[in-house]
Order: C-alpha cells, then sequence, then structure tokens
C-alpha cells in the first residue's frame, strides 16, 4: 500500500527535522531516529519495564481547553507515571502520531515540544516512532521504557491484609480543574447555587489537569528502599485503581474518607459547587498520585524518609481481608461500600 502523506506536511522531512531537534542521545542507545527499528545496549543485569498508551481527540483530551504542547506534555506525564508505578527510571520514549489534515507542521513540533519538556524532567530520550495521516482527529500513541534493577519492582499484587494504604499529594484537583475548563465551554450558569472561585485557585486547579506531575522520585524511592508491598498510580481515579490492586492481591479496603489529602483549592472548588470533597477525590483521576501499601512496621520509616525527602504522604486506610470488600468510612463515621466512580474508556 502507498504511504500517505501527513495531512499537507512532507512526512518525511518533518521526520529528519524532529530527529535534529529532539532524537535523545542516551547511555547505552546505539541507534536512535533513523532506521528500522531503536537498538539498545545494556551491561547491568535488569528488568525492563514498557508501558504504552494511546490517547484520542475527543476522548482524552480536547483541543478547545488545550494546546498542543500541553497534549503532548500530559501524554508524557501519563506514560511517566506508569513507570513511576513500577518503582523503575525512565529511559526511553516512542512516540506514534496520526495527524488531521488540518494540523500544520509548527502544531507537531509544539506536541514534540511538550512531550520532550515533561521528559527532560527525567532524563528520558527520544529514540523512535512513526506518523501517519488521520482521517478523523488527532492519536498520539506514546510507548516508554523504564528499567529496575532485577528483581526489584512494585507490582499491584502485592498488598497483605493488615498492611496501610497511603498515597502521595492530594486527590481530586484534577477532576475540579477539568470542570471547569469544561465550565468555560458552556453558557454561562445560570444557577445561583454557584458561587465564585478565586483567580488563585482556579489557575492552581486547571494547572493541575494540564501540567500534572509524575511521582517518579517517589516510586524509585518505595522500591529502592523496600518500603511498599503494592503500588499503582492514580490515573484513572481512586475508587478504580484500589479495586486494581484488591483483585490483584486478593484483598479487601478500608478507606478513611476523613483522611484524604484534599488541596486548600479542591476544597474551595467543592464548596462553590456544593459537592463534597470527599466525592472529588474518590472519582477524580488523571491526578497522577501513587497509590500503595506497606506493612504496619515500615510506617515510622515511611514518615520520617518521605519528610527527609520533601515527599507528601498520607495514610488513607487499612487492607483488609477479600470478604470485607471496598468500604469507606465518611466523614460522619459512616461506613458504606465505595462506588466505583472513575473513568470507564468504553462505557462513559
Amino acid at each position: 500500500m502507498a504511504r500517505r502523506k501527513v495531512s499537507s506536511i512532507a512526512e518525511f522531512s518533518l521526520i529528519q527535522a524532529i530527529a535534529r531537534r529532539f532524537a535523545g542521545r542516551a547511555s547505552g542507545l546505539i541507534k536512535g531516529i533513523g532506521d528500522d527499528a531503536a537498538v539498545v545496549a545494556t551491561k547491568e543485569p535488569a528488568w525492563w519495564h514498557m508501558t504504552t498508551d494511546l490517547l484520542a481527540e475527543g476522548v482524552h483530551f480536547d483541543l478547545d481547553t488545550a494546546d498542543p504542547t500541553t497534549i503532548g506534555y500530559r501524554a508524557a506525564m501519563a506514560n511517566l507515571s506508569d513507570i513511576a508505578a513500577m518503582g523503575a527510571v525512565p529511559r526511553y520514549l516512542l512516540i506514534t502520531l496520526a495527524i488531521p489534515r488540518r494540523f500544520k507542521s509548527a502544531s507537531v513540533f509544539a506536541i514534540y515540544d511538550g512531550l520532550m519538556e515533561a521528559c527532560r524532567l527525567h532524563d528520558v530520550a527520544l529514540i523512535g516512532g512513526d506518523m501517519s495521516a488521520s482521517r478523523a482527529g488527532l492519536f498520539l500513541g506514546i510507548t516508554l521504557i523504564g528499567a529496575t534493577a532485577a528483581g526489584r519492582a512494585l507490582f499491584r499484587h502485592g498488598a497483605n491484609i493488615g498492611d496501610h494504604i497511603y498515597v502521595t499529594g492530594t486527590l481530586g484537583d484534577s477532576l475540579a480543574g477539568f470542570r471547569l475548563l469544561s465550565e468555560r465551554r458552556s453558557s454561562p450558569s445560570k444557577n445561583r447555587r454557584v458561587r465564585p472561585l478565586s483567580p488563585a485557585d482556579r489557575c492552581a486547579l486547571i494547572k493541575r489537569h494540564l501540567r500534572p506531575s509524575a511521582r517518579v522520585k517517589e516510586g524509585q524511592w518505595l522500591n529502592q528502599e523496600r518500603l511498599a508491598s503494592a503500588a499503582i498510580d492514580l490515573s484513572d481515579g481512586l475508587s478504580g485503581d484500589l479495586r486494581h490492586i484488591c483483585e490483584e492481591s486478593g484483598v479487601g479496603a478500608e478507606i478513611d474518607g476523613g483522611a484524604l489529602p484534599i488541596s486548600a483549592s479542591c476544597q474551595a472548588y467543592a464548596e462553590s459547587r456544593h459537592l463534597s470533597p470527599v466525592d472529588l477525590a474518590v472519582a477524580g483521576g488523571e491526578d497522577y498520585e501513587l497509590l500503595f501499601t506497606a506493612p504496619p512496621r515500615m510506617h515510622a520509616a515511611i514518615e520520617r524518609q518521605a519528610h527527609a525527602r520533601g515527599f507528601c504522604i498520607t495514610r488513607i486506610g487499612t487492607v483488609r481481608h477479600r470478604r470485607f470488600g471496598i468500604r469507606i468510612r465518611d466523614t460522619d463515621g459512616i461506613m458504606r461500600p465505595m462506588p466505583v466512580t472513575s473513568y470507564e474508556h468504553f462505557f462513559a
């Protein structure tokens, strides 16, 4: 089959320009962009971790609320977060783009600018990919490769009854930021119950949605110090991602709703919209925090070491027997099953 041009862009000239501007030069990289496959030489005994994401316009992002640079940045952070959850060091990135005809080369470069802005924070090298024209919207396929020492990695299946449950950072900010961006697109609200939010809070929440941070250093710390028994990143929301750990580990969980770390900006947003901040924290996806479990004997070390490193870590619950199910204790003390309110791609 004949290759189709990428919209009105000269494909091979674009690839060469991207290679000149963005191609990685990393230790062990034998061949990057420009051949049929990238080649990496390794000396150390290691486990290699590979993750991939497909992001589709209209499903994962909207060009009315995010510019191409932001889309690239968020795409990279989503994959960096997956590597972080394994406790791995991110190393190499491959990118596949399907580009609609309306796109110009400047927009393609902007996507790469965002991708590499995120990757340079963690010394990740771009080593290849592919691109094609798209008759629909913009599609990004991201593959990220990381490494740990052989035999050393965090998984979802290691939680044990009695383990403590922790999260990094704060929860619900990204969901609140997404809703604020969505409100911008709709007609002005006639709901008099909605109170104005301060510019500082609006800015903080929108930034948390558009410019998230993957907890790469925290993941490596938990793995290298052998502190965590299981881990996952919060990309789909606490209610769904906690369920993944419980299913893989064959356990249940009790969450203390009053202990969930909620930022002052998210709290203000919830109050302005007469919402429960706990519900935002439970449902909110794309915070890209880490959810992990650890034996009680590790609690003192986790608190001490997190404080020394400047990490924000909060204990939010306890691993229970499988028969217990997954429950949350409300701020009023009532225990109830935790509903699955996280994002589902095929049921949204």
